[in-house]
């Protein structure tokens, strides 16, 4: 297996203090927000043997597996992160496979070059994801029922907020959070800052179940992304809980440190909170215009201590291992590729001493055992 050297990616949202704090190193002052693990080609993690691109690249089936292959193709396909949030990140949706198709081949027929500001689609690939929880973590995640979200905008007393109001006491359901996130997205801008100004006093008078909109709009003053987050689940997972964001579903992460899994993918529409492009007619096509529960994931445990974290895909499965003092190794040997990563305590992978933030590529077939006393994630795919 091969110890793996990553990327910490020092985006403006990110934890000045989570990651180094997990690595047990001093703070630089600068935001580290991702820590990235695998072969994106964006920030591949580096071996003895080259960058993991080059690795897998040199001999796929090898390295990957027949199996793997011939499911996903001659790829590693899913990206291991380690996530700080220290500030919001943007609210956004991803497609799902199909969407992700055609909307990649439409802008690559129409020739908007892959580093435009205004592209949506990097790559030719949905992008399904899982967040879990080391510290406390807070989200947005799905829409809430129309009815609550009314209240909560009714509570504020904002007299400009009274048309949204209205408009999620309409039937149907599923018309009705179009209608006012359509509304709230294609406002004035002038009358859209004042009203999220209004609003984000009130949250702070308010307190409560308000505060997380007042910390909002303190990090994006005046961004319509203030009002469409009211409309969206607020969860707060404990460590070791999880999230998982399908396709159309928006989402937000707002504060903590999690691992988190994703498919090899860099395709997003974005709702707000960012100064990036919004391109509301095609996120208007891919949101999921439902209610539903934030679905709160906690961890299945099996016979020989495995704990899964179970998604409806197939290009990453993540589970861990919490290794006792002086208990037996683990013996975790795969037909697939896998990354284990160190969140915890102390463990030996193979001839490999993982402390945490430390992580190993373990090809295919290779023998792959851990043992020690400590947290070890574990990264793979299902053939």
């Amino acid at each position: 297996m091969d110890r793996l050297d990553n990327t910490i990616r020092p985006y403006a949202w990110g934890s000045t203090t989570a990651i180094p704090h997990l690595l047990g190193v001093e703070p630089t002052g600068e935001p580290q927000a991702e820590m990235w693990m695998g072969a994106h080609p964006g920030a591949p993690s580096r071996t003895g043997r080259g960058t993991l691109v080059e690795v897998v690249d040199a001999d796929p089936e090898k390295e990957l597996g027949p199996a793997a292959v011939a499911k996903f193709g001659p790829r590693l396909p899913f990206l291991l992160k380690i996530l700080a949030a220290g500030a919001p990140l943007s609210l956004q949706v991803h497609p799902n496979l199909a969407q992700a198709k055609e909307g990649y081949e439409d802008e690559e027929r129409r020739h908007i070059p892959v580093d435009a500001p205004h592209r949506n689609y990097k790559d030719a690939n949905h992008k399904p994801e899982l967040i879990c929880a080391l510290t406390e973590f807070d989200g947005l995640c799905g829409f809430r029922d129309p009815l609550q979200a009314a209240g909560l905008l009714d509570g504020l007393g904002v007299d400009s907020l009274k048309p949204y109001v209205d408009l999620l006491h309409a039937h149907p359901e599923d018309a009705a959070l179009r209608e006012v996130l359509t509304a709230i997205l294609t406002a004035d801008p002038e009358e859209m800052h004042r009203t999220v100004a209004e609003a984000a006093a009130a949250c702070t008078r308010l307190g409560g179940d308000y505060a997380p909109y007042a910390d909002i709009a303190h990090h994006y003053p005046g961004d319509p992304g203030v009002i469409a987050a009211m409309l969206l689940n607020y969860v707060r997972l404990q460590p070791g809980e999880a999230l998982f964001l399908g396709a159309g579903i928006p989402h937000a992460y707002l504060n903590g440190l999690g691992v988190e899994i994703m498919a090899n993918s860099d395709n997003v529409l974005r709702c707000g909170l960012t100064p990036k492009h919004v391109d509301v007619p095609e996120l208007l096509r891919i949101v999921r215009f439902e209610a539903s529960d934030p679905g709160v994931l906690r961890p299945e445990a099996s016979p020989d201590g495995e704990e899964v974290y179970e998604t409806p895909i197939d290009e990453f499965r993540l589970s861990r291992h919490v290794l006792p003092e002086g208990g037996s190794a683990h013996d975790l040997t795969r037909a697939t590729p896998q990354i284990l990563l160190c969140t915890a305590g102390l463990v030996q992978a193979g001839d490999h001493e993982l402390r945490p933030g430390q992580s190993v590529f373990v090809p295919a077939g290779e023998k792959a055992e851990v043992s020690g006393a400590g947290t070890v994630f574990r990264a793979t795919v299902i053939v």
